[in-house]
C-alpha cells in the first residue's frame, strides 16, 4: 500500500527556487530526489539525468536556470519543463522520473508506490 511521507514544511519551497533534497529506494537502489515549486505547484523527480544517470544540479539544490523557468543538468546542459520533467532541449531523450507529491496543512509529503520506497534503516 502507497504511503505519504512528510517532506518539508509547504514554506521551504520557493517558486523556481532553492529544491529540497531527499533520498529514495527506486526500483531496489538508493537515490537521491528533489522537490521544487514551481508557478506555486510542488512537483518532485528523482536527481538523475535521463540522457546519462548523473545527479543534475549545479550547485547544491539548484536546478533552475536564471529565468527561473526551466530546470537544467549542469552535466550535460539538457533542458526540462519543471511541470512534467520532460525534455525539452539537449542530449537526453524522454522525461525525468517524477514522484507524487502532495500538500495539506502547510506540509508538503511524498508518496511511496510498488517501485518507490523510504529508506529503512
Amino acid at each position: 500500500m502507497d504511503e505519504k511521507i512528510f517532506l518539508c514544511p509547504s514554506n521551504a519551497l520557493d517558486n523556481s527556487g532553492l529544491a529540497v533534497p531527499f533520498d529514495v529506494v527506486y526500483e531496489g537502489r538508493t537515490c537521491s530526489a528533489f522537490a521544487i515549486r514551481y508557478e506555486g505547484e510542488v512537483h518532485a523527480y528523482l536527481n538523475r539525468c535521463v540522457h546519462i544517470p548523473m545527479e543534475m544540479d549545479y550547485q547544491p539544490n539548484k536546478f533552475f536556470d536564471t529565468t527561473g523557468q526551466w530546470l537544467l543538468c549542469a552535466t550535460h546542459g539538457a533542458v526540462y519543463s519543471p511541470s512534467s520533467g520532460q525534455c525539452v532541449e539537449g542530449p537526453c531523450r524522454g522525461q525525468l522520473i517524477k514522484i507524487t507529491l502532495s500538500e495539506a496543512d502547510s506540509n508538503v509529503y511524498w508518496h511511496t508506490n510498488y517501485n518507490l520506497k523510504t529508506i529503512d534503516f
